[in-house]
């Protein structure tokens, strides 16, 4: 291996692709990113267009190689990562017979919640380490044996969205460990298909992918496509693993008193485990990564997906008043430092998106609680945020129940950009926070998946040790008192109004359709 050789990582994002040069010490060289396109909001979130992820990875790789090309060396091992939860349906020639279902896809609530108040819900999560949810593919793929039986039929395999582009570069139908996990059909303890998911979802282990571990190596044999990557056809692909894991591993949150509060498109809160840890009462989940680590946590549908229908929303009804949204933090931090800290007592449930945890209910629905006639723009961004760094403190408390006391926690994902919001969740968990020099650590994290598939790095332990801390958040001890308050009025909000999810529901379906 040449002394110039360097490494790229792929982050198979939900709202973007986003590709990473780094060289053989780890550190970062250059990055690309792009969106997907698409036609409207329920498409960019929900069901997506199958060939918008290759155009996606194409246009990312490129852009992060042009940004870099004064690289002399051969790029020695490249490694993709993708979103957990997301389903394609694919006929016998491997065309998609639907759009790409992703997380943020409510259409399987009933059927989550029918298994959740049956008598296999127990055994499906302790087996599976996910908790019943309709966000899974397993649940997805019930209902179109239900609502959808001819395209049910004409299903030969129903595969995630990596799994998808996997197969155009290499020609092979792959699934590693914990995109596997992701999906509610795996087993994490014996490290196959679930043959109780597979009864429940009525398919068969030809339906789905071969399962390996994230070190194993391939090749990027499609030519046309490594030319428009600008990547050399044979070069070494390591399938590395899903996003969730590599966003821990590139924070280098590897070790078990460490945790990653990330905050994407969505949000986790996260730890590395050298054994499974499962929750009696089903509210984290747990998933297998390779034979020894476990990826144990919580998420929440609500992070930047709210940002985004916020800016989408403020930009239709004032034209030019956030012209500078797009990709930046800036006007809605300038909102939410003018709302103050706990927002003038106005209180958001985020709910956007629905729930995953820690009570798991796609029905759940946002909530502005608290509002008056003094209240501004500024206190609804304010409370947003403040909103969603509580959604983090009730899965933090749950991990902090089930494995002990978190010694450190590092921030990653977009949210780390905001000037103001890693102030409001280390006051809110008051736990200090340490952001990554480099923020966006899922693509980071798989890099170190094409470095530790190739010998690079020796271990995982050791990756962990590569990314450096450019900032040490400290709770503040008057935000602190005003948010515990703010969020015992918030527990006991979410009780009183969770009965009325599932009514409202069904009444916004009849409206909205």
């Amino acid at each position: 291996m040449k002394e110039k050789s360097w490494f790229l990582g792929i982050d198979l994002g939900t709202g973007s692709c986003k590709a990473v040069v780094v060289d053989r010490k780890g550190q970062v060289l250059s990055s690309g990113k792009a969106d997907y396109p698409s036609e409207n909001t329920h498409q960019k979130w929900q069901e997506q267009n199958p060939e918008a992820l290759l155009g996606g990875l194409i246009h990312s790789v490129k852009e992060a190689l042009r940004k870099a090309d004064y690289l002399s060396g051969p790029c020695a091992g490249m490694s993709i990562g993708g979103a957990l939860h997301s389903l394609i349906a694919l006929d016998g020639t491997g065309k998609p017979l639907s759009g790409v279902l992703t997380w943020v896809d409510g259409r399987a609530v009933h059927q989550g919640e029918a298994i959740k108040k049956g008598p296999e819900a127990a055994k499906l999560y302790q087996q599976t380490g996910c908790p019943p949810h309709g966000m899974y593919p397993l649940y997805k793929i019930i209902w179109f044996r239900e609502n959808k039986p001819d395209l049910f039929r004409k299903t030969t395999r129903f595969v995630s969205a990596k799994e998808y582009v996997f197969q155009k570069l290499t020609g092979e139908y792959i699934a590693d460990y914990c995109l596997a996990a992701g999906s509610g059909l795996f087993n994490i303890h014996d490290f196959t298909w679930n043959g109780l998911s597979l009864d429940l979802a009525g398919i068969d282990r030809n339906r789905l992918s071969d399962l390996t571990d994230p070190r194993q190596v391939f090749r990027l044999v499609n030519r046309p496509l490594a030319g428009e990557m600008g990547v050399a056809p044979e070069t070494p692909l390591v399938i590395g693993s899903a996003d969730a894991v590599n966003s821990s591993l590139g924070a280098g949150t590897a070790f078990s008193h460490q945790a990653t509060c990330m905050i994407g498109t969505s949000g986790a809160l996260r730890m590395i485990s050298p054994r499974p840890i499962l929750d009696p009462e089903s509210r984290s989940w747990c998933y297998a990564f390779d034979q020894d680590h476990w990826l144990v946590g919580g998420a929440i549908n609500n992070g930047g997906v709210v940002l985004s229908w916020l800016g989408d929303t403020l930009r239709k009804a004032f034209p030019g008043l956030l012209e500078e949204l797009a990709d930046s933090f800036q006007p809605l931090d300038a909102l939410a430092k003018k709302g103050g800290t706990g927002a003038g007592g106005l209180i958001c449930l985020p709910f956007f998106a629905g729930e995953r945890s820690p009570h798991w209910n796609l029905n759940a629905r946002a909530l502005f609680f608290g509002l008056t006639l003094d209240h501004k723009l500024e206190q609804m961004a304010r409370a947003i945020l403040e909103g969603i760094a509580f959604r983090m403190k009730s899965i933090y408390d749950v991990i902090c129940l089930l494995s002990g006391d978190i010694k450190e926690i590092r921030a990653s994902g977009g949210f780390t950009q905001s000037k103001v919001w890693p102030q409001i969740m280390a006051s809110v968990l008051n736990q200090k926070l340490l952001i990554p020099s480099w923020s966006e650590t899922s693509d980071l994290g798989t890099a170190f998946w094409a470095m530790l598939g190739t010998g690079a790095i020796g271990s995982l332990e050791e990756a962990a040790l590569l990314p450096s801390i450019k900032e040490e958040i400290v709770p503040k001890e008057e935000e602190r008192e005003i948010y515990e308050a703010l969020y015992r009025i918030y527990g006991r909000l979410y009780q009183a109004v969770s009965p009325l999810f599932e009514e409202t529901a069904l009444l916004q379906k009849k409206l909205l359709g």
